[in-house]
């Protein structure tokens, strides 16, 4: 079985091991679901363990993005733009890709 991975563009990807998606409650208006399902999605990624990017391209995103690292070298992105839980999954996906280019 191949291992899947985040696509940033046609040389970079972020494997699916360094990514942990959790899940809450979205807050704000949303209709009769909104404190009943667990739309907001929170994806996890370990940038310490990262060895699929370059270089160049990990050191430029540590030097933007360092006061956003966690203590354990941890990037946090969350998402609870829209009220089903697939779409906030691929917004956090989308601003992960964004930081990273």
């Amino acid at each position: 079985m191949a291992a899947t991975m985040i696509v940033i563009n046609d040389r970079l990807y972020v494997p699916d091991e360094e990514i942990a998606f959790s899940y809450a409650r979205s807050s704000g208006k949303g209709g009769q679901n909104v404190n009943k399902v667990n739309s907001k999605a929170v994806l996890t990624w370990d940038f310490s363990r990262n060895t699929s990017l370059p270089d160049d391209v990990r050191f430029r995103f540590r030097e933007r993005f360092f006061a956003r690292l966690t203590n354990a070298g941890e990037i946090v992105i969350q998402s609870d733009r829209f009220r089903d839980q697939p779409r906030n999954i691929a917004d956090c996906i989308e601003k992960l890709r964004v930081m990273i280019l």
